[in-house]
């Protein structure tokens, strides 16, 4: 019987899946693979059957199922395992979703786009006052998705530095770190949400209060782990992608000729850097509760499964030349916002965000170029968010 591959692995170039991937892709759609505990789950990596899995009724969110599959020692917390949305399966999930989604419409996302690109416009000054080099992670590409999902949840941006680095460390510190962390977070948006139900304010937060608190459809203890969710997804993965989509222009400058020649190519860009670099390498952790059979193997009850976008977003069946980074290409879908009922809520504000973003960054300072070898450049992350710890940059 072959041995199955490790997971996850790291990455050797940040836009790039690890070298061992190569492996692993070939022996898919459907296999499996080794956790860091030793303990065995199915990964799936074909598009199709990324696709049709995660529609499957008998997969689950459930992260406190024994059988859960947990990919890193931080995800083991009790707050890690009980987060709303994330870890909840139907009928609860789709009540919270049904209460969140008209806030992250794209009618609601298109009308924030004036305060978005004043907020863009005021960072770009900045930078160009400042002058080369200058690094992007701290100055447009961590506070950007930090500032726009303040002022959405109604949360002060001036505890910023405090929630960014808390956020972090969730994601990718230790087992120690990530969970005290995740309470500090916890005990935070507590007293927010304290606050919001004393006097509830015009953001979200104060929204939810009012509709939804008040009248007794969520509790004070559920709107906390709904806001903890939205506050580190909304910043964690959105300031990746813009780090490593501004890498992954630059590293490819015939793409970037192409884009800087019709402005109007930018948003097609975006879904091919979205598919090419797979911030969040796996779209699903799940858990059989009832026997699944799919691409020729059976995943009995109780078993873990993953699902990788990295793996999914470049299958060969589905995309042409699928790993060749391509402004133009049409074969653009991915599954990098996941897919079925956890298809990720903060999609249409992430997209704006990476369009004005790297509209200004383009257009204002044309001769943008790493100011260091891509291979020099800090990253974090292993099967999880990849974050980009600096980006130094000239012109």
């Amino acid at each position: 019987m072959t041995e199955a591959p490790p997971y996850p692995q790291k990455r050797t170039c940040p836009y790039e899946p690890p070298p061992g991937y190569q492996e692993i892709g070939e022996r898919g759609p459907v296999l499996k693979v080794t956790l860091f505990d030793g303990r065995e789950a199915w990964m799936v990596t074909g598009y199709r059957e990324s696709r049709e899995i995660l529609t499957n009724p008998n997969l689950s969110s459930q992260r406190t199922h024994p059988g859960f599959p947990i990919v890193a020692p931080r995800f083991r917390s009790q707050i890690a395992r009980t987060l709303a949305l994330i870890a909840m399966d139907p009928p609860v999930h789709d009540t919270y979703r049904r209460y969140l989604n008209p806030h992250f419409s794209l009618k609601t996302v298109r009308g924030m786009r004036p305060q978005l690109e004043e907020i863009v416009s005021g960072y770009i000054d900045a930078i160009v006052d400042h002058g080369p080099p200058a690094d992007l992670v701290p100055m447009l590409a961590v506070p950007l998705p930090s500032l726009v999902i303040c002022r959405h949840l109604g949360v002060p941006y001036e505890d910023h530095d405090f929630f960014q680095d808390a956020s972090g460390k969730v994601m990718l510190g230790t087992e120690e770190e990530s969970a005290t962390a995740a309470q500090d977070l916890v005990d935070y948006i507590d007293r927010l949400v304290a606050a919001q139900i004393k006097d509830p304010t015009d953001g979200l937060l104060g929204t939810l209060v009012r509709e939804r608190v008040i009248p007794g459809d969520v509790g004070h203890d559920e709107l906390v782990s709904i806001a903890l969710v939205l506050l580190i997804a909304a910043h964690e993965t959105t300031s990746s992608s813009l780090a490593l989509g501004i890498i992954t222009l630059l590293e490819h400058p015939d793409q970037l000729a192409r884009v800087r020649e019709d402005p109007a190519r930018l948003p097609g860009a975006i879904e091919e850097l979205l598919r090419y670099i797979a911030t969040t390498d796996l779209v699903a952790t799940r858990v059989a509760k009832g026997d699944i059979e799919i691409a020729g193997h059976l995943i009995r009850e109780g078993e873990g499964v993953l699902v990788s976008g990295t793996l999914a977003n470049r299958d060969d069946q589905v995309h042409l030349r699928a790993h060749e980074f391509d402004v133009l290409r049409e074969d653009t879908h991915h599954l990098t916002f996941g897919f079925g009922i956890h298809q990720c809520l903060g999609q249409n504000l992430a997209r704006l965000e990476l369009e004005i973003a790297l509209h200004q960054l383009l257009t204002r300072i044309p001769g943008l170029r790493l100011a260091v070898p891509v291979d020099e450049l800090p990253i974090l992350g292993a099967g999880t968010v990849q974050r980009v710890l600096q980006l130094p940059v000239e012109w």
